[in-house]
């Protein structure tokens, strides 16, 4: 590789890794106990935990939930309820003031299919969880947020492929993986550095790319209902507005009877972004680990409960469900979350004694021009 070529390579390297390596330091520190928010969860007494009763005590029917959630939180209405396969007989109750309020000023608890009871989830309302949560994904910051968190995983990933660049002419010069213990702690720094980002390239590449996706995910969203969702409820563009919806008891039979060998991940309710005006929105997934993140929408008339449409998955909403369970090692239990703590914990190594490098070299500089 020619000198001016290795120069601009450099130049490439040591800049997005500069720009980003503050905001990327945040996302690994932050990052690292999410890998475990669940056992995390239990260990703070964040996560609901339901009465004991007999096995097979029959669960109340969705519209009496539905009753029992807005009676929990009086003056709001329901925007989602979700299915959690590790807590069977718990339904997971969103609501708030409005169908349509964001995300962040809706309120979350879980509700016991079984009796109605409300259960606080101080982890998804403000919780230690939560703010960790929150930092990582927008840093209290929104749309604005994820997007410069986005920009940031992009310059990791050219910081990571032009690290890999000057990475092969340097290792012709020595065995691969040395580390030169007998030259100055400079030197050290730089091959430990270098080692270890080659170790952890394919990791870093994974979780970069998919934190890009997911950083960009109310843009994905934004695109989907603009797309998939405006043409299936296009017939309804004209319609009057809803005065009166069907009660819910039955949505999960008519969304399974719709959705063969699909089960429900959660309901969207009229109004809300993953629904419209008219209608109820049933989300199935697949049976397996790898399906299950891969979301098919029902959509149900909410006055009639005739089903309208069953929608198919655009590529980049495959893409961003994919990509926030990979992006926190989510697919292989425990080894795999093992793993990626490792992983990110060798990831911080890199960054701050990239720092350490950038900042001795500019010492050097210094006191040779003095």
């Amino acid at each position: 590789m020619k000198s001016h070529t290795i120069r601009r390579w450099s130049a490439i390297h040591t800049w997005s890794s500069l720009v980003c390596t503050l905001f990327l330091l945040l996302l690994a520190v932050t990052g690292l106990p999410l890998i475990f928010h669940h056992e995390l969860e239990h260990l703070l007494g964040d996560a609901p935990t339901l009465r004991e009763m007999p096995p097979g005590t029959a669960h109340l029917d969705l519209q009496r939930l539905v009753i029992e959630a807005e009676r929990h939180r009086p003056g709001e209405v329901m925007q989602y309820f979700g299915f959690d396969e590790d807590e069977p007989d718990g339904v997971v109750a969103i609501t708030a003031a409005t169908a349509g309020t964001e995300p962040n000023a809706s309120h979350t608890f879980m509700l016991d299919a079984r009796t109605g009871e409300a259960l606080a989830m101080p982890a998804a309302n403000g919780g230690i969880m939560m703010v960790l949560l929150r930092l990582h994904v927008d840093m209290f910051a929104g749309l604005p947020g994820k997007l410069l968190l986005a920009f940031m995983g992009v310059l990791f990933v050219l910081a990571i492929v032009s690290g890999t660049v000057l990475y092969a002419p340097f290792m012709r010069r020595l065995p691969f993986a040395a580390v030169r213990t007998d030259k100055s702690s400079r030197l050290r720094w730089l091959d430990l550095h270098n080692l270890i980002g080659i170790v952890t390239l394919t990791w870093a590449l994974v979780v970069g790319v998919t934190g890009v996706i997911s950083a960009l995910s109310d843009l994905v969203i934004a695109a989907w209902r603009n797309d998939t969702l405006a043409a299936m409820v296009a017939p309804y563009r004209d319609a009057p507005a809803l005065t009166e919806r069907a009660p819910a008891t039955r949505l999960l039979d008519i969304a399974e009877q719709a959705a063969p060998g699909m089960r429900a991940d959660f309901i969207a309710f009229p109004g809300t972004r993953f629904s419209s005006e008219h209608h109820y929105a049933v989300f199935m997934k697949g049976a397996s680990h790898l399906t299950s993140h891969l979301l098919t929408p029902v959509l149900i008339d909410a006055r009639t409960l005739q089903v309208t449409a069953v929608g198919e998955r655009p590529w980049y909403m495959d893409a961003m469900g994919l990509s926030q369970p990979l992006h926190f090692g989510d697919y292989g239990g425990r080894p795999m979350q093992v793993l990626w703590a490792v992983l990110d914990v060798l990831t911080i190594v890199v960054l701050i004694s990239g720092l350490y490098l950038w900042w001795g070299k500019q010492r050097r500089t210094r006191e040779a021009r003095a």
